[in-house]
């Protein structure tokens, strides 16, 4: 991505943003580094009211992603790291875009906004856990300022997840 960032809106997400999300995830190149395959309808369900949540009690979340003219094109935002393998207790950024919209800088422009709201919210610093092989994420974690750290073991899967690292008071 070279030139002037779009720009986004993001929102908490919606009960209605679960169909959205399972419509623009629906495409099994978009979940090749979430599974492999689109999920059902029930976990954007479970997913949006979380969500709702973490907005209501943290002050931040995975919001739904919006492009200039109010599509929702994925979601972007930052949460408690859930699993009980990687890094416990820290609170993870993260990003997922329809492909229609891969490579105009959605994801940098949403990231950037995620790390101003996340620092507004009083958080120290975050990570982004990313798939070996995943280089568009890599490369938005490395436009953040985020630094590689460690790798985690994925306890059911024959790979290990890249852990980056970003203090707050570094961010672009």
């Amino acid at each position: 991505m070279n030139g002037p960032l779009p720009a986004v809106r993001l929102r908490v997400p919606t009960h209605e943003d679960a169909l959205a999300w399972h419509r623009v995830f629906a495409d099994p190149e978009v979940m090749e580094f979430h599974g492999g395959k689109p999920a059902a309808l029930s976990v954007y369900e479970e997913l949006t009211a979380r969500q709702r949540r973490h907005d209501a009690e943290l002050g931040f979340c995975l919001w739904t992603l919006l492009d200039e003219s109010g599509e929702v094109i994925g979601f972007t935002g930052a949460q408690p790291w859930r699993p009980d393998w990687g890094p416990v207790g820290e609170t993870e950024i993260g990003w997922r875009l329809g492909r229609a919209h891969w490579g105009k800088g959605y994801a940098t422009a949403a990231a950037r906004e995620t790390v101003r709201r996340v620092r507004a919210a009083g958080v120290p610093g975050v990570v982004a856990m990313v798939w070996p092989g995943n280089e568009r994420s890599i490369a938005v974690t490395r436009r953040l300022g985020m630094e590689r750290a460690e790798s985690y073991a994925h306890p059911t899967l024959n790979e290990s997840a890249l852990c980056f690292r970003l203090r707050i008071g570094d961010a672009p």
